[in-house]
């Protein structure tokens, strides 16, 4: 029996069916062309608002099976010059392959030879490379193409392939991305096979064109969407190598960020149970995530990286130290100079009054080193030291002046109460929050990732409003932004790639985000699961070094003792 190909415009004058021209008066159709044709048009406003490849696979099959009563189904997709099975499905034997089913190990079919040549002797490599259908009346009476392995696959299992459809899936620009086959079409009356008639094939031709049209505009999408990902990946791992001292922030508070999300969705009792995320839902949050510092791209690096007080270009702090050296220098020559002038010099005297000045020196010199070094608080004793120390020595400079031993500029550096940014330098690091609103409000966002802006623009407000850059309230904020407030604080906590602290343990940290919660910095609730869900653990098992992840009494953690249980 010879087999019919077919283009997939219905007036083509060299569309023959042989074998199958009878196939009209030998099958009671499931419904009036008409309805047929209604249900095509209802089916492809389903695909178009379809949105995940698998569901989609899964809904042209359906629908392919459905219009022609065939009793089993296989999609291909085009990849490298192979078919490369994605869906499987036979209703008589209760097999559904891939796209959701079970697992589908099938190989690929080759569409060219190792030679070179077409794979002509397979029916859907044929029907992909030439772009044209092929319906078979009946594969058993068939010399044409390689039946062998599906008679095996049927005396395996009891069954017979007779009927095949098989249609090439062009996109917009007819190239071939797919083929859909169709096994056995079945009389809706006696269940008995017979061919796949004309009207068969050509609504399965347009359901094929359309799908087809539908699946790369997905993958069109889903491409756009992935190098978009890696752009925002890139430019989030470009901030972090800014900076050796912030390395791996940008990529370590979107970790945080979903776990906490997770947890929070997780959660079925108190003020949180009614959050959920889906799939885009979550996405969004990553993005935002990822992107959450990108403005910090217009910060200077050595504001970034500034390990110390009086650290610009370099550490100046070794200045101060040479002016130390000077003063020592000068109280030797003081000495030598009275040993010189006095007729009866008491060397024991002037040496031991040498050696106290030196030691006084190198005690002011010291307590300097140390004040350079920012941390958590200095107390105002310790800058009425360093203001006494600067002002109470004297030094010559380069130009033979007489000056004071710290300027008014280092002065005020090392009085910095809390870490190592004057106020000055911290306005220029808060401004990179008001950069990464306004890069991000520049970008024209898709629907589904409209909110990014807001999520990664609220990381450093405040539930009392006393946040920036925009003083919001926790009620004037979403959960996401509060989120991620949460996460990029615990960062920043627990990082040990800062040049001013190491990183602290788990107890620690949570006790000052505890006193975060007190003083209404945090949300109390975000919170609250964040210690009950073990967000903290299951991160630092990850991510933090074993010295780090001390044991934790639950309990004492300021701000939770009260809320250790759900409502």
């Amino acid at each position: 029996m010879k087999t019919s190909f077919s283009g997939q415009e219905r007036h083509s004058r060299d569309a023959v069916d042989v074998g199958a021209a009878d196939a009209q008066s030998m099958r009671a159709q499931p419904g009036t062309t008409p309805n047929r044709l209604q249900r095509l048009v209802s089916i492809g406003i389903e695909l178009s608002s379809q949105s995940d490849l698998d569901a989609l696979l899964n809904q042209i099959l359906d629908a392919a099976q459905t219009l022609t009563q065939a009793d089993g189904g296989t999609i291909y997709l085009v990849r490298q010059q192979q078919l490369e099975f994605a869906i499987i499905r036979n209703n008589t034997l209760g097999i559904h392959l891939g796209s959701g089913g079970d697992v589908l190990a099938h190989g690929s079919i080759p569409m060219y030879l190792p030679d070179g040549r077409p794979n002509l002797a397979t029916v859907s490599a044929s029907a992909a490379i030439a772009g044209k259908t092929i319906n078979i009346a009946d594969a058993y009476d068939l010399s044409e193409f390689d039946f062998s392995g599906t008679r095996r696959f049927d005396a395996l299992n009891g069954y017979q392939s007779r009927s095949f459809l098989t249609v090439p899936m062009k996109d917009h620009e007819a190239k071939v991305i797919g083929v859909l086959q169709l096994i056995n079409a079945l009389d809706e009356v006696s269940g008995k096979i017979i061919p796949f008639d004309l009207d068969d094939q050509y609504l399965v031709e347009s359901l094929a064109s359309q799908a087809a049209v539908v699946m790369t505009n997905r993958q069109l999408i889903d491409r756009l969407e992935t190098l978009f990902v890696a752009f925002i990946t890139l430019i989030s791992n470009a901030l972090d190598e800014k900076s050796p001292y912030t390395h791996g922030h940008c990529q370590r508070v979107p970790v945080i960020t979903l776990l906490l999300a997770d947890a929070v969705s997780r959660t079925e009792h108190g003020p949180l149970s009614g959050f959920r995320l889906s799939a885009k839902d979550r996405r969004e949050l990553e993005i935002a995530a990822l992107m959450h510092d990108c403005g910090k791209i217009t910060t200077p690096v050595h504001i970034v990286d500034k390990s110390t007080k009086l650290e610009t270009i370099f550490d100046r702090i070794h200045s101060v130290e040479t002016r130390f050296e000077v003063l020592k220098r000068d109280a030797r020559i003081r000495m030598l100079e009275a040993q010189v002038s006095s007729s009866e010099p008491n060397t024991g005297v002037l040496q031991a009054e040498y050696e106290r000045d030196c030691e006084e020196l190198d005690r002011a010199r010291d307590f300097l080193r140390r004040a350079n070094i920012g941390g958590e608080f200095m107390s105002p004793a310790m800058q009425a030291q360093v203001r006494h120390i600067g002002k109470h020595y004297q030094w010559r400079n380069s130009a033979g002046e007489m000056v004071p031993l710290l300027s008014e500029e280092e002065i005020d550096m090392l009085c910095i109460a809390k870490g190592t940014l004057s106020e000055e330098e911290r306005n220029i690091i808060n401004h990179h929050i008001v950069s990464t609103i306004h890069m991000l409000e520049a970008l024209p966002w898709p629907s589904h990732l409209r909110n990014v802006p807001e999520f990664a623009g609220g990381h450093h407000e405040r539930m009392d409003g006393k946040g920036y850059p925009k003083g919001l309230t926790r009620d004037q904020m979403s959960i996401q932004a509060r989120i991620m407030g949460i996460a990029d604080i615990f960062e920043a906590l627990t990082a040990s790639d800062r040049p001013y602290k190491p990183g602290m343990s788990l107890s620690r940290s949570l006790a000052i985000l505890g006193r975060m919660k007190l003083d209404n910095h945090i949300d109390p609730d975000l919170f609250d699961v964040f210690v009950r869900e073990k967000v903290y653990l299951d991160y630092a098992k990850a991510h933090l070094k074993p010295e780090q992840i001390d044991v934790v009494d639950e309990t004492a953690i300021p701000g939770y003792s009260l809320s250790t249980s759900p409502l």
